[in-house]
Order: C-alpha cells, then structure tokens, then sequence
C-alpha cells in the first residue's frame, strides 16, 4: 500500500511539472511558429498553431529593411565589453578579498555605498559628464558607464575569500606572477560562478535598452531591445514581424542558457553552500 501511494504522489507529481512545462514552453513555441507565418495568418481567427504556409520573409524583413543587422551588432559590441568589465569586476574583487593596502577598508565601503543609489539618479549626472566629453550619440558613451559594477566587485570579493590563501601563496612559491596566478589559478576554481555571473551579464547586455535609448539619438547606435520598441511602433499590426523579431531577441538567452546549463545549476549550489 505504501509503494502505491509513493507510485500515485510519484505520478501526480510528475503530471503537475509536465503540466507547468507545457505552459511555461506554450508562449515560446506559439512566439516563433507565429514568426514564420504571414502577417494575414497571423490575424487569422481562430488561432492556429503551426504556419500554413512557413516563411522566412519576416526575419528576411528584419535584417534588410529594419536596419535589425545594425541592432544586433550594436548589441553584441555591448556584450563583448561587458565581459571585458566581467573580467575587471574579477579582478578588483580579488584585489579586495587577498591584497593588502592603504584604505582598502574604506575604499570598498565607498563601493558598496554606491549600490544604495538608484541609478535612476545617477543616469543625469553621467549623461551631463559624457556630454562633457563629447562622448554622447557613441559606442563609447554606451559601453563606459556599465563597464564596472560595485555589485559585481562586492559578488566576486566574497566568493574569492573563500579561495584559501595558502593555495594562492603556494603558486606564487612556485614563481608564478600575479596576472599568471590570477588566470591559471583563480579563473579555473572560480569558473561555476564565472558562468553564473557570465550569464547574468550576458542577459544585462543583451536586453539593454534604457541607458542606449538615453544617451543615443541616431538609429546606428540602438540597440536590438530599442529596435525591437521601434519595431512595435512602426509596425502595430504586424504580428508575425514582431515575433520574429522576439525570437531574434529571446532564442539566443535560451541556447546560451542551455550550453552553460551544468555550470549554472553548479554555481548555484556553491552560492547557496556558502
């Protein structure tokens, strides 16, 4: 009796997740099927589910007439640097977790004082400083302000006080220099939060959209979640466009997410251990 009523939870368990699977993938699905319907299949009622008549013509629409190839390499320059302040988040956290040196104390209450600041607030200041520098309606005035991050910086300083100084002191015995001790060493034992926190700034930059609306006023710098407002606006009744280019935003979160699956689910762990 007692197998069938694990057997019976078991099962019941089972359908429910089932059941919460089908309903979390059903909006994914519907999405880029309806990417590959004409527009007047996409007004078709009732709803159909798989196109008629597939059509790449939507994405084809995308990258030659809505400038969406402009779009996604605008965002992905974005990405590229975000990693690039991934790695120098990396570095001033181990800086403050193994080094020694004069107001350290002071210097990382001064970051973590600045998480407390919406940035809301601070977007004005850095806006009025980049027109300063005649860096606004630029890549560069984009890319700089999320370069770093006192969040990142607080994240990595406390996973890599963990990391016992010993190993570090050992490696450095063996003569290895601090940049070689920092590559060889710290990135391989760091490298399930490294993924964790890869991701989450992958995802950051990917769906930037507020701060490359502010500080550019040209279409050549938007990137794809500006384009994609665009695109809703231009194009109010054309749903199979819009759907594609949903897909083109959310498709590439879903591989990555898959690829680095294990790395994820292990940093997690190590988080929560902690």
């Amino acid at each position: 009796m007692k197998r069938e009523g694990k057997s019976i939870k078991k099962a019941i368990l089972i359908a429910l997740l089932l059941t919460g699977g089908i309903i979390m993938v059903w909006p994914f699905l519907w999405m880029i099927l309806t990417s590959f319907k004409t527009e007047a299949e996409a007004m078709k009622i009732p709803i159909t589910l798989f196109p008629e008549n597939a059509t790449v013509e939507n994405y084809v629409t995308l990258f030659t007439k809505m400038k969406f190839l402009t779009y996604l390499k605008n965002t992905m320059i974005i990405v590229v640097f975000s990693f690039i302040g991934l790695f120098m988040n990396a570095l001033a956290g181990y800086a403050f977790a193994k080094y020694e040196f004069p107001f350290k104390k002071g210097l990382f209450v001064i970051v973590l004082a600045t998480m407390m600041i919406p940035s809301q607030i601070t977007m004005i200041p850095i806006y009025l400083i980049l027109n300063i520098l005649g860096l606004t309606n630029t890549m560069t005035g984009i890319v700089l302000p999320g370069l770093v991050g006192a969040f990142g910086i607080f994240l990595f300083r406390q996973f890599m006080e963990s990391i016992p100084s010993e190993l570090i002191e050992a490696f450095r015995i063996d003569g290895a220099g601090e940049f070689r001790t920092f590559f060889q060493l710290i990135l391989p034992v760091s490298k399930s939060f490294f993924a964790v926190q890869g991701i989450m700034t992958f995802i950051g930059a990917w769906n930037s959209f507020l701060w490359p609306l502010i500080i550019a006023n040209d279409e050549r710098y938007y990137t794809l979640s500006v384009g994609l407002s665009l695109l809703k606006g231009q194009n109010s009744s054309d749903f199979a466009l819009q759907m594609a280019g949903a897909a083109v935003m959310v498709v590439p979160i879903l591989i990555i997410f898959s690829i680095f699956q294990k790395q994820i689910m292990e940093g997690i762990t190590i988080t929560g251990m902690k």
